[in-house]
Formats: structure tokens, sequence, C-alpha cells
């Protein structure tokens, strides 16, 4: 059987999902006390991997469907998006770290709303992390040209 314990929460202003906007979004990650010292040495990083449980997404209504349910947008599998509708609903995202107090770090542009869990914390370490050369779909480069998501 899994089981995850969540570490802690996310605290912010945005209480409901929004699909814009989340770069200017600067969110509190509030580790249970008992991490605090976990996050020794972290400050020497400029981003950090956060992974949460995005429990207030529901399961996915199809396993196929419109990116963003936008017709104008392909018709993909939900694999191939990033969207909270999933089977296990877990969120992954490399933020900026923007500070440290104690066992509250401080990021922007995290995709979580408030309250979401905490599942981990990881550095962002670019030769882990970085893609060389990566692809994505047109559609992928013209949403994120023309709309704000950062």
């Amino acid at each position: 059987m899994l089981t995850v314990t969540p570490i802690g929460i996310v605290r912010n202003e945005i209480k409901i999902p929004i699909v814009r906007g989340w770069g200017k979004v600067v969110s509190d990650l509030v580790l249970d006390e008992r991490y605090t010292e976990a996050l020794d040495g972290l400050e020497g990083y400029s981003h950090v991997v956060v992974i949460f449980w995005m429990d207030r997404a529901g399961p996915p209504k199809s396993l196929k469907g419109h990116v963003q349910g936008r017709a104008e947008l392909p018709i993909v599998g939900i694999f191939a998006r990033r969207g909270p509708s999933r089977p296990n609903s877990i969120g992954v995202t490399a933020v900026p770290l923007l500070s440290r107090d104690k066992n509250v770090l401080r990021v922007q542009a995290l995709d979580a709303i408030d309250g979401t869990p905490l599942l981990d914390i990881k550095p962002y370490t670019p030769a882990f992390d970085k893609v060389e050369n990566a692809r994505v779909p047109e559609w992928c480069t013209r949403i994120y040209e023309i709309e704000d998501y950062l």
C-alpha cells in the first residue's frame, strides 16, 4: 500500500484555480516545524522543485480532451497536458526560491492554490533537471507565447 504524508502546506492568496497569471503569485511553503533543519543549505539554490497534492482536483472526466477545454486547441490525452485532473493528482513545479525564514520558504510562480498539501521539496539541480533541446508541440508554444501564464 502506498502511504504519503504531507510535510506542510501552501499559503497564498489564490482560493480557486486560475489559468493565467501564476508567474505573479507569491506563495509561502509552510513546512511542519519538525522539518526546519531539513531545509538547511537550501538557500544556496536559486530554484526548488515543489511536489504537491492537488487535493481539490477532481478525477479526470475522460482520458482525452481539448487542452484547457478550449475548442481551438487540439484534443490530447491527460498525460500530454499539465491540467490538475489526473489519475493521481500530483503536481510538480520548478520555481524560484525567494527566501527562507525557519520552516517557511517563499517562492514565486507555484501553480498551487492556498491550502494545498506539500509532499516534497527538492533543490533544482541543472545536472539532473535541465533538459537540453527540449521539444514541445506547436500548440504549447503558441499558448505560452500569447497568454500570460508566467
